[in-house]
């Protein structure tokens, strides 16, 4: 297999571009820096093109690899025919090169074998040759044999049977064919106890095509037969692989091995393919809908990520509880935390009068302007205090509910304990709580990405492979924005293309030991970064204050001196870039690609050369929707049908997305009222942070449902 050209083709790229791709990540490069400094050779293939690629490239590569262990094996034996290597080279798919492998592969102990030990192979082989002129009794009666427990012929009968059964169950062309009938054909049946409750109850009796099952679907169905609510299988076209089977195998109408071979066939479908088959497509059907999923799942993320930061506020975290106390947190601007306290508004001790005491003089003191309360036990009671303090103070603050979803996760983290040690859990996602609204990509990298919510039914995936795909989308993110050098945390600079978890502790050490960085260059004095990981990384850190201004900018050090000469020929000099950029500088040139080659680089590098010396500390996310900031409070029981309101996405889904419209419960959009063109995915009209109108549908203040719409909302 030419996986080169395999790649081009799945992934409708060049030739050129996969292959220069292939030979960028086989030289040890990461993906963000591929898809930043290196567009020159990819042809500018982006980072979900090249993570793509990346991914396929493993599989193919594997598949390969499998495929040279199984020839090897096979031609052990003395059985690789030049047909079955040229069947097994061209196997796209696992799957397809273990079909061809499965008569070869040694098997356990199965009804065949123990018939063959008793040497009936003979009497199969006569069966299938459907030559015989008299009643198989006769031929079979040769191979009765009390030494070999072989008592009649009817025995002898039954035992080529088994042989042939497995013969046919072992034949790939036959599998290959029924997998595929059974996906284009077969239906998906659920059931359940009728008249008992559960969340799954529209699964109780469902059915649908497998070829047209979503994948969410497919995910509830495997949740509910885990929690034992259902009992889920694959209805096959039985009659027609039975034809096909008997078509396949029965080449001459005898009287005599025509029903034996029949029941083989029918047998062999019943007993060794059809179990095999349904396995393999609930498989399929599972690895689809879990790679939707995942897709999903890293859009959200990667839109939670990309949040905009709410910067130059101090910020009061509140992680809202009953019993133990709302947990408070004051953090500076720059995520300092100030003051932490426990007040009791909530029940049981329902200390209203005092909590706000002791908020007023928080606020005075420290100049709090914005209140992030959790989301979690005891928001709505949070909620109702802090907008009836802000009706009694003069001061103007707003405050925000943020999803605190893997705020205890952190909390209770070994990560949380080096950071804090001085505060207890409570007080710790407090502060996260605060400062996931400051900069949400900075704190949000500290929480397992499983736990921050916004995907479905991920605790049923492949964690492994949920796990590299989220640490991608979390890679991409931060390198995307970049990072402070001389104040991002392990926890942050651990995602920069290059640096490892151990070079990133090292970063923060030689920091804390040597004072603030004032050059790129002096990273190469980190212990353990050396030049490859220098040329990955530095483009990604940003220094403010430094001695190169270059450094403020996502210009890679590698063409400083293409910058410098630029600079030089606009009539600029280096310390201008401190002054906010050098705006309009694009429109002093007049051909990109002869100016290109007087410096030494390509086009495009001077195209993204030029953009961030007009904006050197541009942020990707200021591009992002501001969340909704609230002064007052609202309940599920002031909605009515027809009230339009803002909301902000909070989760999107294969079958709708959440909008949080300031209730404490989130709003369903279903897919249909999204908008008025069809889609196939919500994601094609809204990501997760958008900032939508929604008009109410229906409320359901017992199942606490509400129904929104956003067609026809002005």
């Amino acid at each position: 297999m030419d996986i080169i050209r395999q790649l081009q083709e799945e992934l409708e790229i060049g030739y050129g571009q996969a292959k220069a791709a292939v030979e960028l990540i086989d030289e040890g490069n990461t993906i963000p820096f591929i898809a930043r400094y290196r567009k020159e050779v990819t042809g500018s293939l982006n980072d979900e093109v090249l993570r793509r690629l990346d991914e396929r490239l493993k599989y193919l590569r594997n598949l390969e690899e499998r495929k040279a262990q199984v020839m090897a094996t096979i031609e052990e034996q003395g059985n690789l025919t030049p047909e079955l290597k040229k069947a097994i080279e061209a196997a796209a798919t696992l799957v397809v090169v273990e079909d061809l492998y499965r008569p070869y592969r040694p098997k356990r102990r199965t009804r065949a074998t123990v018939a063959k030990e008793k040497g009936l192979e003979p009497l199969a082989a006569f069966i299938s040759l459907q030559t015989a002129k008299e009643p198989l009794e006769q031929e079979a009666a040769r191979y009765v044999s009390e030494e070999k427990g072989v008592a009649t012929a009817e025995e002898a009968i039954a035992g080529a049977m088994d042989i042939l059964a497995e013969q046919i169950s072992d034949t790939a062309d036959y599998r290959i064919y029924i997998r595929d009938l059974t996906m284009r054909e077969g239906i998906i049946q659920s059931s359940g106890r009728a008249g008992e409750e559960s969340v799954y109850e529209m699964y109780y009796d469902f059915e649908e095509p497998v070829r047209r099952v979503a994948g969410h679907r497919i995910l509830a169905l495997n949740r509910g037969e885990k929690e034992k609510f259902l009992t889920v299988k694959i209805a096959a076209p039985q009659e027609k692989v039975l034809r096909y089977l008997e078509k396949k195998t029965i080449t001459r109408n005898n009287p005599y091995t025509t029903p034996v071979l029949k029941e083989a066939a029918e047998d062999s479908y019943n007993r060794l393919i059809a179990p095999a088959i349904e396995r393999e497509v609930r498989g399929s059907l599972t690895e689809r809908a879990e790679k939707g999923a995942i897709q999903v799942f890293g859009k959200n993320l990667e839109q939670l990520l990309m949040q905009p930061p709410i910067v130059g506020r101090t910020v009061l975290g509140w992680d809202p509880a009953f019993r133990t106390g709302c947990k408070l947190a004051v953090v500076d601007p720059t995520g300092k935390v100030l003051d932490t306290i426990v007040i009791y508004p909530t029940a049981p001790q329902n200390k209203v009068e005092e909590a706000k005491a002791i908020l007023k003089k928080l606020i005075r003191r420290h100049g709090i302007t914005l209140i992030s309360v959790g989301n979690g036990t005891a928001s709505r009671e949070s909620e109702a205090v802090i907008a009836g303090l802000l009706k009694e103070i003069p001061e103007k603050v707003q405050y925000i509910i943020v999803n605190e979803a893997g705020a205890s996760v952190y909390s209770a983290s070994k990560l949380a304990t080096e950071e804090f040690p001085q505060f207890d859990v409570g007080q710790r996602s407090a502060v996260s709580i605060a400062r996931r609204l400051q900069d949400p990509l900075a704190e949000l990298v500290k929480i397992d990405p499983k736990s921050i919510g916004v995907g479905q039914y991920q605790h049923d995936m492949n964690q492994k492979r949920l796990g590299e795909s989220l640490q991608g989308v979390v890679e991409d993110c931060v390198n995307r924005v970049g990072v402070d050098l001389n104040t991002a945390s392990a926890s942050l600079l651990e995602y920069i293309s290059g640096v490892s978890k151990t070079i990133a502790r090292n970063i923060v050490a030689y920091r804390e030991e040597n004072g603030r960085f004032m050059n790129r260059r002096q990273l190469l004095k980190v212990p353990k970064l050396g030049p490859k990981a220098y040329e990955q990384c530095a483009g990604f850190m940003r220094i403010a204050g430094g001695d190169e201004p270059l450094d403020t900018s996502a210009v890679h050090p590698e063409t400083y001196e293409a910058a410098h000469k630029l600079l030089k020929r606009l009539g600029y000099e280096t310390s201008d870039l401190l002054q906010g950029g050098l705006k309009g500088i694009s429109r002093k040139i007049s051909d990109y690609g002869k100016l290109a080659d007087e410096l030494g680089i390509g086009e495009i590098t001077l195209t993204d050369m030029v953009k961030e010396l007009e904006k050197p500390a541009r942020d990707p996310r200021d591009e992002m929707p501001r969340p909704i900031l609230r002064t007052d409070v609202m309940d599920m029981k002031d909605l009515e049908p027809g009230m339009v309101l803002a909301g902000t996405v909070r989760n999107v889904i294969d079958f709708g997305v959440f909008v949080d419209i300031g209730v404490h419960q989130d709003g369903l959009v279903h897919i249909s009222q999204i908008t008025d063109r069809y889609i196939r995915h919500p994601l094609e009209a809204v990501s997760v942070g958008d900032i939508v109108k929604v008009k109410v549908l229906s409320v359901d203040l017992n199942k606490k449902r509400i129904s929104l719409t956003m067609k026809g909302v002005e």
